[in-house]
């Protein structure tokens, strides 16, 4: 067995960079490469976190943060008084490395499990377990409602809890929205690469995209307005910050600007804003400009978890609201009751807070290690839960995913957010659905590997 020499710095540790990013993280990722190259090996030993702290004169925490941050990856494991030694590989049991779904990564200090009890103990103690078992009449329980209006607070400032309508996730919100603000044959206008969400419910109900010309600061407004003449559209559909998928935020300028349209037009918007609550400092909602002509939408699957299928939806019209309840009733009567009370317990008890706050700072700390290894091709903000990667020429973008996938990477193309037949030569890199960050970033090396070459003729197998 192999120690590491107490009278010098690892081998294995090159200095430090200034620039280089957290230092916790570049001696994590000093650690995982040296085990990759054979520098270190199963059973080796490591410096006691205080002496390797004063060796590269650092403060004890960074150091710490680093052997745990390793830990998270499976590198090291402690064996008490003995020390910390490299551990050995694990079986990895999930071949395909899924960089294909918008989920918010887990927080790191965060234990979910004991989050999760928690929340769970405080709903049983303050709830009538025969009303958390029975049929609700939809849209939420004042208790729910006002959790709604508190979630939304940041966005808005002080709601009327009773404009605040919950629903179970946004998925089913944007439907019933579809059916409660258009007719079958109506035109719903969005930008030419889209949540796909949308265009399943306007197919499924009968209502028709049309793409709207986007630049780098999205959704272009004399586009807009033009084609609100030209189609007299139902809806407008927009996800203006982090926008799924090319990640832009509307600058506040033209939200002003798309708002006025709204008003001028008559066209009622659907602002479907999952990631406001993860960005930094992002504008305020188009809804604040003109609230009589937008429909807000926030989720809690992409802030927090997708196992809380709790979105609220702000409707400022009392006779709007009901329309849009007898709509979500007929293909969704309720929120689980027991899920719409969790959420509401994290809400008021600031687990919710917590919870985001945390994923929110793991989703940077993604970002640092996607800007690291994508280099010159990343063009991401250091915010939200994916990244768009526009390709070199000698790729599409489904011949890049059919090519990813067959080396174990899942990525989402550009065809599946086109709403057009002009689709943009991307990828969606989403960066929270790996939940180990080791594993996501063996992910990203592939792919970046994968990226420098050229795609090589596709012959199908035989067997």
């Amino acid at each position: 067995m192999k120690t590491i020499q107490d009278d010098s710095l690892p081998v294995w540790l090159p200095r430090l960079a200034v620039h280089g990013g957290p230092r916790f993280l570049q001696i994590a990722d000093a650690l995982q490469a040296a085990m990759a190259d054979g520098s270190l090996k199963p059973g080796d030993r490591l410096p006691p976190q205080r002496q390797l702290a004063a060796q590269l004169n650092l403060d004890l925490t960074t150091v710490t943060r680093a052997y745990d941050e390793a830990r998270r990856r499976h590198l090291l494991e402690g064996r008490g008084a003995r020390g910390t030694y490299v551990a050995a590989p694990k079986v990895e049991l999930t071949s395909v490395l899924d960089l294909s779904m918008n989920t918010p990564p887990p927080p790191a200090g965060v234990d979910f499990d004991d989050l999760l009890k928690q929340g769970l103990s405080q709903v049983m103690m303050g709830a009538d377990t025969a009303l958390l078992m029975t049929y609700h009449l939809g849209g939420g329980s004042d208790s729910d409602r006002k959790a709604g209006a508190r979630w939304l607070e940041p966005m808005f400032g002080t709601l009327d809890s009773a404009q605040v309508v919950v629903c179970p996730g946004a998925q089913a919100a944007i439907a019933a929205l579809i059916l409660t603000l258009t007719k079958p044959g109506d035109v719903i206008l969005t930008e030419s690469a889209s949540y796909p969400g949308l265009r399943t419910a306007a197919t499924q109900l009968g209502r028709r995209i049309v793409a709207v010309k986007a630049d780098q600061h999205g959704i272009m407004p004399e586009m807009l307005e033009q084609a609100c003449h030209q189609h007299q559209p139902g809806l407008v559909y927009l996800n203006p910050t982090l926008q799924n998928p090319t990640a832009i935020t509307i600058p506040e300028r033209r939200r002003k600007e798309l708002a006025n349209i709204a008003k001028r037009c008559n066209v009622r918007i659907i602002e479907d804003d999952p990631y406001w609550l993860l960005a930094d400092a992002p504008p305020p909602p188009i809804a604040a400009f003109a609230p009589e002509q937008v429909c807000y939408i926030s989720t809690l699957s992409k802030c927090l978890t997708p196992g809380l299928r709790v979105a609220f939806v702000l409707i400022r019209d009392q006779h709007e609201r009901e329309r849009f309840l007898v709509a979500l009733r007929s293909f969704a009567l309720m929120v689980a009751p027991l899920t719409a009370a969790l959420a509401t317990q994290w809400i008021l008890d600031g687990s919710a807070a917590a919870l985001m706050q945390g994923v929110r700072k793991e989703a940077r700390l993604r970002h640092w290690m996607a800007r690291d290894i994508l280099a010159g091709r990343y063009n991401g903000t250091g915010d939200g839960l994916h990244i768009w990667l526009e390709l070199p020429g000698y790729w599409s973008s489904s011949q890049l995913a059919r090519a990813a996938g067959s080396e174990g990477i899942a990525v989402t193309p550009a065809e599946a957010f086109a709403t057009c037949s002009d689709s943009v030569n991307a990828i969606r890199i989403s960066l929270g659905s790996i939940k180990d960050r080791g594993r996501l970033q063996t992910g990203l090396q592939r792919l970046s590997h994968l990226l420098a070459r050229r795609p090589e003729p596709f012959s199908a197998a035989v067997v």
